[in-house]
């Protein structure tokens, strides 16, 4: 696994920090090369206070360069990366055959940057709101109400509780990949 490399991807404030360093662990653990890419230079801080040095921003990250790209999700996911640059790299991940992650709320835009259609997919949700799973269904996915769905090269995740197993199922996609 030491030639393989992959982007996470978080928001510059309010990432959810064990869906960030549970599985930057075990993708480390494992060999994997890994940069941290945010909308902003300098020190993202996570919802819980964790403080990670970004390595790229979104706007210059390229899919090619990595073999996967793994967006994580918390209170600040949907603010700063649900956008038009997110939604690209998406679909050329997905083009190109690379490995896709998405945890917590992060796969709703996976949904709509339109690669979720026909796929099996999770996403957090609570008793509260239920508006994840939603959108995920509008959009064609086939939700399923699981810790963990690997689907292909998509990994999906419902949220920090899967953390860990999350990040095992994106090392196991990598080594299909």
């Amino acid at each position: 696994m030491e030639d393989k490399k992959v982007a996470i991807i978080i928001a510059f404030r309010d990432f959810r920090d064990p869906e960030y360093f549970f599985p930057m662990q075990v993708l480390r653990g494992a060999g994997v090369r890994i940069t941290t890419v945010s909308t902003s230079p300098g020190v993202a801080i996570g919802a819980d206070g964790g403080e990670v040095k970004v390595n790229l921003l979104l706007d210059d990250l390229n899919p090619q360069d990595f073999d996967g790209i793994v967006f994580i999700g918390g209170p600040g996911c949907l603010r700063y990366l649900d956008n038009d640059k997110s939604y690209e790299i998406i679909q050329k991940t997905v083009e190109e055959g690379k490995v896709l992650g998405a945890i917590c709320i992060s796969p709703v835009i996976l949904a709509k940057a339109g690669v979720l259609e026909g796929k099996k997919a999770t996403v957090w949700s609570s008793p509260l709101d239920k508006s994840p799973v939603k959108a995920l269904k509008e959009e064609g996915a086939d939700y399923q109400n699981e810790g963990v769905v690997v689907d292909g090269k998509v990994v999906t995740a419902d949220g920090p509780r899967s953390a860990r197993v999350f990040g095992e199922a994106v090392v196991e996609a990598l080594t299909r990949n």
